[in-house]
């Protein structure tokens, strides 16, 4: 079984240029078939609660909620390093509280590190945390716990402003100890200008081809369900909602024309081993 990576092969892999594969996962098969793949890291992000739960926006995802995939996760990719989403509202609560939240994602879920959003704000919770041997991995850009503070999903790093902020925060959660940074949806000058400044890697969404490594969700990567809204930053490998929804129809209507169960789909009785019940059941005369 291979190991799971480790924050200085983070750092090595961004000094010789290698790119990082990054992919969401939130159960055990998902877990083990990006395993096989050899995706470098699994983030359990909260993102499931909008392609797991069925949320509009992740706010209602719990931290018991996280704890519950990212067992599952942790059971299905053993060799794949995985990093869980600290969800709404469980951070930016001072640092001791943070902190037991985070323990509970790395006691309990199994998770080998946690993802913050936020920028130097989050520095004193950050260094808390990486204090306490919790390994944290910032967001940065459109962060989708505050969505409905900034009012939508929209492309950051367009003003200069929003730039040299951007350049700051990374900086300052740099110093406080964080290992790498997402950066979602931010212009690709600004994200490749983040990625210098910077010695730990930076993982981009939407972010352009100059970040360090890059993350999708799963179940955007292969359509993987219904209605799924085409994005632009997104590469779609297959349609498998297509696929499954293709076989389950096709199912339904084999049930309705009574052409499955075959006989070969059906089991037998040992001849002349039935029990009298079972006589019975077949149409035979009782004892």
């Amino acid at each position: 079984m291979k190991q799971p990576m480790t924050l200085p092969r983070l750092k090595t892999l961004k000094a010789q240029g290698t790119p990082i594969a990054m992919l969401t996962a939130y159960d055990f098969p998902t877990a083990q078939l990006a395993e096989e793949a050899g995706v470098d890291i699994i983030l359990v992000g909260d993102s499931l609660g909008n392609v797991v739960l069925g949320y509009d926006t992740t706010v209602p995802v719990t931290l018991d909620d996280m704890i519950h995939h990212t067992r599952a996760v942790v059971r299905g990719a053993p060799g794949t390093m995985v990093v869980t989403d600290m969800p709404f509202a469980t951070y930016r609560l001072g640092p001791e509280a943070t902190l037991r939240n985070a323990a509970r994602i790395m006691q309990e879920g199994g998770a080998h590190a946690v993802k913050l959003e936020g920028g130097a704000e989050l520095a004193e919770e950050v260094k808390r945390l990486t204090s306490a041997g919790i390994p944290v991995l910032a967001h940065l850009g459109l962060t989708p716990q505050s969505v409905l503070q900034i009012g939508g999903y929209k492309v950051q790093g367009k003003q200069e402003k929003e730039a040299e902020k951007l350049l700051e925060d990374a900086k300052a959660l740099e110093q406080a100890g964080a290992f790498g940074v997402v950066l979602e949806l931010v212009t690709e000058p600004v994200a490749a200008a983040v990625t210098r400044s910077v010695q730990i890697p930076t993982i981009g969404i939407g972010a352009g081809r100059g970040c360090d490594g890059q993350v999708l969700v799963f179940h955007d990567l292969i359509q993987y369900g219904s209605g799924i809204r085409a994005k632009r930053f997104v590469k779609t490998y297959a349609d498998i909602g297509a696929t499954i929804r293709t076989a389950i129809s096709e199912y339904v209507e084999d049930v309705k024309k009574r052409s499955f169960p075959e006989e070969r789909h059906a089991f037998a009785a040992d001849e002349g081993k039935a029990p009298e019940a079972t006589e019975r059941l077949y149409g035979g005369e009782a004892k």
